[in-house]
């Protein structure tokens, strides 16, 4: 449990391991699970392909960081951060019907008023559609980036987290 006086802050990836890039998202929380360890307001959430039925872990958080592959038309592996009135836009210009979900499960936060302030870090993909496990070398060579921004908007909400030892 967190304190009272501390913020919840979530990282959720979201994504489909079995279509190569869609699933960057899972793979970095994979990965973040794997390195760090994270201060008792911080969770990290493999939300998979949930989509709407994400509400009720999303109306927990006070922060929402998502990670997730994001089209916008930029070359493969470019990174992205979203917030405010752009992710709307670029969720609806999108790509797949979790994120079309996720932005409905936001909304739907509204009718709880517990909206969580949200940013999203994603990936430009370069394949969503091929069924295999491995992400594409464009977006394999920007996780560690990838991992960076996540550990950037950490930061910025002052969580704590630090490397494991091995």
């Amino acid at each position: 449990m967190t304190n009272s006086n501390e913020n919840h802050i979530m990282v959720l990836g979201v994504g489909n391991l079995l279509f190569t890039d869609e699933g960057v998202g899972i793979h970095a929380i994979q990965t973040l699970l794997e390195r760090y360890e994270f201060s008792q307001n911080v969770s990290i959430e493999d939300g998979g392909v949930l989509g709407i039925n994400l509400l009720g872990i999303i109306s927990e958080a006070d922060d929402l960081i998502v990670v997730d592959a994001i089209r916008n038309g930029g070359a493969p592996g470019t990174l992205y951060r979203l917030e405010g009135d752009d992710i709307p836009k670029r969720i609806l210009a999108k790509n797949s019907l979790h994120q079309v979900d996720l932005l409905e499960a936001l909304t739907l936060c509204q009718a709880l008023d517990k909206v969580p302030e949200t940013v999203i870090v994603g990936v430009e993909p370069e394949d969503i559609e091929t069924v295999g496990l491995e992400l594409t070398p464009p977006v394999q060579e920007k996780m560690g980036d990838l991992i960076a921004m996540v550990l950037r908007e950490l930061d910025r909400l002052g969580a704590g987290y630090h490397e494991k030892r091995d």
